[in-house]
This record gives structure tokens, C-alpha cells and sequence, in this order.
């Protein structure tokens, strides 16, 4: 399942699964890191997915590259779940105050606003890691009819709780940030918390997340 084991510097080791990005390479990944988890080996204090790829830190006061990459090649994880995952629903509002980028993607995809909205908020997307931002899940996989290229020109702010788009992955802005994802709608939910120290991210790799649409009212009254 591991194509290759390697240092990352002196204290870190880098699994590598392969260059494909596809939930089922991704599913692979997540398992080795909810197994890993699980398992509590002394010495790893940080396991950080991506894509296709598993990076783990750890301490050299305790333990050592040779004992980490023994344990990883020892793990069977073949036929391990991820027990973990849950399905969350995203309130959306595509209300045109937020629906930045509407028009771009009409010509870009050749699709109605109408099309895009239908095709966006009828599918599952499955979250294959957080980063760039933190607790920004990104989420797949668009149909190919959806997918579009990053806006030529980066926004300097993109608001928080922005929907975007790029490339076969759907995101959702946790902070007001740079950047060149084309912006769908907006949700009201605070997907990262900062405060909650045990669990900032409501999205993590491995689960699926629904989108709902909902009315500029309806956005306006979220939290009330």
C-alpha cells in the first residue's frame, strides 16, 4: 500500500502512496492515519495527511527513524474501516452577495447558473485532507463537467466561510485569506474553532460532507 518510506529532515518520516489523487489512494492514506493514531506509539507526535501521502513526526529523544518505519511496515491495515468518518451537512447561501465567481464559471464550464447549482449541491464529497488554511478541507471529486482552473488573478481577501471551486476539488475558506478558488456561495457554519483545542476541525480527512442550499434569510438567521 506504501510505495516508499523516507527521512523528512531529522525527526519526521515520509510515507509516499503514489502519485494519484483519488479517493481511493486518499482512503489508503487515512487509514495508515487513524491506524497509526490509534496505536499510540511512543515517541509520534504528529501525523499530518495529504492527498496521497502520509508525513509523521516524532520525538528523537524517545524513539528513531529505523523503530517508526518497522512499526509503519508492520502495520496490517488492509482490511481496517474508518470507523472515524461522519457525514456532515453545509448550509450554503448562493445569494449573488456571495456567489462571486457565478458568472466566470457559466462561460468557463458552458453551463446555466441553474446547472451548476443543481450539479453542485446533488453530490457527496468526500474530504481528502484540511491544510493551506487551517481546518480548509478539500473536497472531492467534482464531475469533470465541473471543473474549472484558479482565477488568473488571486483575490488579496477571500471572506470567510467562502464555497469555492477549482480544479476536481470543492473547499470551504475557514479564515478571510488570499486567494484564487472560484466562489460559489457562502456558509454561516464556523467549520474551524479554534477554541476547541481537542477538535478545532468539523471537517477532517475521511469524512463526507453534503451541501445544502439555503435562502439569504435563511443565512442571515443561522445563528440566531
Amino acid at each position: 500500500m506504501i510505495k516508499n518510506i523516507s527521512n523528512l529532515g531529522d525527526a519526521a518520516l515520509y510515507c509516499d502512496f503514489g502519485d494519484d489523487v483519488n479517493k481511493s489512494t486518499n482512503s489508503r492514506v487515512i487509514k495508515y492515519f487513524y491506524n497509526i493514531k490509534d496505536q499510540k506509539f511512543e515517541g509520534i507526535n504528529n501525523l499530518t495527511p495529504s492527498y496521497n501521502k502520509l508525513i509523521i513526526s516524532f520525538d528523537l529523544k524517545i524513539t528513531n527513524f529505523n523503530k517508526v518505519k518497522k512499526f509503519i511496515e508492520n502495520l496490517n491495515v488492509e482490511d481496517a474501516k474508518i470507523t472515524n468518518s461522519k457525514k456532515i451537512e453545509i448550509p450554503v447561501c448562493c445569494h449573488e452577495n456571495f456567489s462571486l465567481d457565478i458568472n466566470r464559471l457559466e462561460k468557463i464550464l458552458n453551463l446555466s447558473k441553474q446547472k451548476i447549482f443543481m450539479n453542485f449541491f446533488d453530490k457527496e464529497y468526500f474530504c481528502y485532507m484540511t491544510g493551506f488554511i487551517a481546518g480548509m478541507p478539500f473536497l472531492g471529486d467534482l464531475d469533470e463537467n465541473m471543473r474549472a482552473q484558479r482565477l488568473e488573478t488571486p483575490r488579496v481577501k477571500v471572506p470567510k466561510g467562502s464555497v469555492g471551486l477549482t480544479e476536481q476539488f470543492a473547499n470551504i475558506y475557514t479564515f478571510e485569506s488570499p486567494g484564487g478558488w472560484n466562489i460559489l456561495g457562502n456558509t454561516p457554519v464556523d467549520v474551524f474553532d479554534s477554541l476547541k483545542e481537542d477538535s478545532p476541525n468539523l471537517i477532517n480527512a475521511g469524512d463526507t460532507v453534503v451541501f445544502k442550499e439555503i435562502t439569504l434569510d435563511q443565512y442571515r438567521n443561522f445563528n440566531e
